[in-house]
């Protein structure tokens, strides 16, 4: 296994969300466009999230 890959963290945990067809359908589409999976584009809003909002804790 690579460094690059063994210092990345595990991906072992799951987040269901419910959301409307409509919207999940143009989440998807616009995914598959910009070449990228909402599963990476929502981890990515998570991230930015906690970093963006840590500093206010």
């Amino acid at each position: 296994m690579s460094d690059k890959r063994s210092k990345k963290k595990k991906k072992n945990s799951q987040m269901i969300i419910r959301i409307n067809d409509e919207e999940r359908a143009q989440f998807i589409d616009l995914c598959e466009t910009l070449d990228t999976s909402a599963a990476r584009e929502v981890r990515r809003f998570i991230r930015e999230f906690i970093e963006k909002h840590e500093s206010a804790q």
